[in-house]
This record gives structure tokens, C-alpha cells and sequence, in this order.
């Protein structure tokens, strides 16, 4: 099962392959994907219980490439078992959950961070390969034009110097 973030993750999996969805969350803030928003998705997820679930994103790379990353996130019962969680100070089960909610809250956010940078990154490419494109096509007509101008311009000539020449 699966909480998915985002309209062209549901679209693409679903169609591809029939994950069961858990929750569609699509309510982000595009501009800015602030701390608050991971910390909704995080709390939206530990309403659920798992024994393990993995993150998978974009993680950017360079401007022009980004690999899909999968990520393991701690379950609470991974936490709670886990010795060096009770290395420093005692641990109750309120504390455990806050750590276990902020951890996830980071990882999530880190997450959305990366693929907005390798989302950003795609349209950068997109949009300097669009204006590439049209130089190019611009380029093309432009010779296209000149040549049909200069096939015109050059045809009249022909039929005044022919009609100059039928004169004499």
C-alpha cells in the first residue's frame, strides 16, 4: 500500500501498476514546499501502522540528470527496539513517537526538496531545449523565405529581360 504525493505519481503508478493507494496527498504549496507540509505527510503516515516503508523520490544529481532513490523510513516499532535510541537518556513512548514524527518529518522534507530541485532542473532543460528548437526551426524558415524571395526576384527578372529583348 502507498501514500502518494503529488497528481503525476498517482497517474503514472495507477496506470502502470495498480499500486493500492492509502491516501492521495495533492495539496502541496508549489513555490516554497515548507517544513509544515513534510510534518502533515509525516503525521498522515504514522496513522498508519507498518513494519517497514521506504521513500522513493528524485534525487538530483546535476542539471541535467537525476536518479530515483529509495529511501528506508524507521518504523515505530524499529525505534522502540532499538538500543542507542536509550544510550544517553530515558525514553518514554511520547518522546519515541516525537522523535519517530520529526525524523520522518526531516527525511520527507529532504525528499520533497530533491525532487523539487530535479523538477526544476527538467524544466530548465525542457525550456533550453524549446528555445534551441525554435532558433533552429526560425533558422530553416528563414532560409526557406529567402530562397523563395530570391526565386521570385530572380524570375522577374528573367521576364523583363525577355520582354526587353522580344522588344528589339
Amino acid at each position: 500500500k502507498s501514500i502518494m504525493v503529488g497528481d503525476k505519481v498517482k497517474a503514472i503508478l495507477m496506470k502502470t501498476m495498480e499500486i493500492p493507494t492509502l491516501r492521495l496527498l495533492a495539496t502541496l504549496e508549489r513555490s516554497r514546499l515548507p517544513f509544515t507540509d513534510a510534518l502533515n505527510i509525516a503525521e498522515e503516515v504514522l496513522t498508519h501502522e507498518f513494519e517497514s516503508a521506504d521513500i522513493v523520490y528524485n534525487r538530483f544529481v546535476n542539471v541535467v540528470s537525476y536518479t530515483a532513490t529509495t529511501r528506508p523510513l524507521p518504523s515505530h516499532n524499529t525505534l522502540e527496539s532499538s538500543e542507542t535510541v536509550y544510550t544517553y537518556d530515558e525514553v518514554d513512548s511520547e518522546v519515541l513517537r516525537c522523535y519517530n514524527e520529526f525524523t520522518l518529518a526531516n527525511v520527507l522534507h529532504h525528499a520533497l526538496k530533491e525532487q523539487e530541485a530535479s523538477e526544476q532542473s527538467a524544466r530548465m532543460n525542457a525550456m533550453e531545449n524549446a528555445t534551441r528548437n525554435a532558433g533552429e526551426m526560425i533558422d530553416k524558415l528563414t532560409l526557406q523565405y529567402n530562397r523563395t524571395r530570391q526565386a521570385v526576384i530572380t524570375r522577374e527578372l528573367i521576364e523583363i529581360i525577355s520582354g526587353a529583348n522580344a522588344l528589339e
